[in-house]
């Protein structure tokens, strides 16, 4: 199977948004391991169903799939990507993002989940175990959707949307 950067196929916009997602989903997938170390019941679920929920969203919104950013698309654009996220079987692409597709979205990955989940109450190894799939799980739902995401792009020939200038605090003096 293709990787992002392969199905990019050198195009500049596309390998950047990858790149910045890719950053993105480093960040929020630690903090989901860190998470998976406390030993507190349910709260590494509760985690990882947050991070998720504005992981995906963010991603989407990278690539110019926003719910938001398609209702601006021309019609017959927004067509084209309908029909390409239909070939890609995305279930998230272009769709507000509810509890329920994150419950589904993680039972995609649910063995590796439980196995965090119990691993987390063995001592020290137990929690480093956890920690790692809880970071391998959410870096693979995040790695399948931004592969997705350039696929969907690619197949509609979408026009990345510039991309968002960092905030800068402002200094008063």
């Amino acid at each position: 199977m293709a990787t992002a950067l392969q199905l990019a196929d050198g195009d500049p916009a596309l390998v950047a948004a990858i790149h910045r997602c890719r950053r993105l989903l480093n960040r929020r997938a630690l903090a989901g391991a860190a998470a998976s170390v406390v030993p507190v019941p349910g709260l590494d679920w509760l985690v990882d169903a947050a991070l998720i929920s504005k992981l995906i969203p963010a991603i989407s919104e990278e690539f110019g799939l926003s719910p938001e950013q398609l209702e601006r698309l021309p019609q017959r654009k927004r067509d084209q990507v309908e029909k390409a996220v239909g070939v890609v079987g995305s279930m998230v692409i272009g769709k507000f993002i509810t509890q329920e597709m994150v419950i589904k979205t993680a039972a995609a990955v649910g063995k590796r989940l439980t196995v965090k989940r119990a691993a987390r109450y063995v001592p020290l190894a137990g929690q480093a175990l956890s920690a790692l799939i809880g970071y391998t799980a959410i870096r693979y739902l995040g790695e399948e959707h931004i592969r997705d995401c350039v696929q969907v792009c690619k197949e509609a020939r979408l026009k990345l949307p510039a991309p968002a200038v960092p905030r800068r605090a402002s200094v008063r003096g």
